[in-house]
């Protein structure tokens, strides 16, 4: 069965609306091919991917396997590497769930065969166990320019709304150690309250100062099913 308009803006409507498009997913209804699919659900990434200095090239759809290229990450930063994967990740997953395996190629590296549901093991070495993503619908209600915190799945984080853009971090300044809570936002600036260190919210929370490699602990924020959720990756135990 396929679903065929006179109107192709209703068939752009329908597919665009996460819920619907999970129901016709599940049912094999969906308008629109795999390749179209994944490369729709990208773009609706690339945004955030940007702004921790990555990208992502999709090289094509063999059966059950999507071939991607990475480009670019924070170097400095493994937690913002970690994210940009999650991001894609969740991305492939919930619009193709018929893919099982993603071949991913970075810049300058040699490709490399890793499962759908385990995208995420070779950056886990970092300490963290592998995320979950949780609904958070309250960081709607954040005004441009405001900074709210949140205890997410018993994590506590910071989340700033830059112009339509939702950025957030663990509740933990890396340069005095101390929680994040009645911190500022000036520009894309966030502020420690307590050491006054200042961080790029927009490009992964690197610190402002030239010399340091200090930074946030990205969370990855991005709207799923229509509700903002982020995915909170727990501390290992050692």
């Amino acid at each position: 069965m396929t679903i065929v308009s006179a109107d192709p803006s209703i068939v752009e409507a329908v597919a665009a609306d996460d819920l619907v498009a999970s129901l016709l997913l599940v049912h094999g209804l969906h308008p629109h091919p795999v390749e179209r699919r994944i490369t729709d659900a990208l773009d609706r990434v690339r945004p955030y991917l940007g702004s921790h200095g990555g990208d992502v090239d999709l090289l094509e759809v063999d059966g059950p396997v999507v071939r991607l290229r990475f480009r670019g990450s924070c170097k400095s930063c493994p937690s913002s590497a970690a994210t940009l994967e999650l991001a894609i990740e969740d991305a492939v997953k919930n619009a193709a769930p018929e893919v099982s395996a993603i071949e991913v190629v970075p810049d300058g590296d040699a490709r490399q065969l890793i499962p759908a549901q385990a995208l995420l093991n070779r950056v886990h070495t970092n300490g963290h166990r592998p995320a979950t993503w949780h609904p958070v619908p309250a960081v709607d209600d954040l005004m441009p320019a405001e900074v709210g915190g949140f205890a997410v799945a018993g994590t506590s984080v910071l989340v700033c709304r830059i112009d339509d853009e939702l950025f957030g971090y663990r509740d933990r300044c890396p340069v005095c150690t101390s929680g994040m809570a009645g911190a500022t936002l000036t520009g894309a600036v966030l502020t420690c309250p307590h050491c006054g260190s200042g961080f790029d919210a927009v490009h992964a929370g690197r610190a402002q100062d030239d010399g340091s490699d200090q930074h946030l602990e990205p969370v990855p924020v991005l709207r799923r099913d229509g509700v903002p959720s982020m995915a909170i990756a727990q501390e290992a135990v050692t």
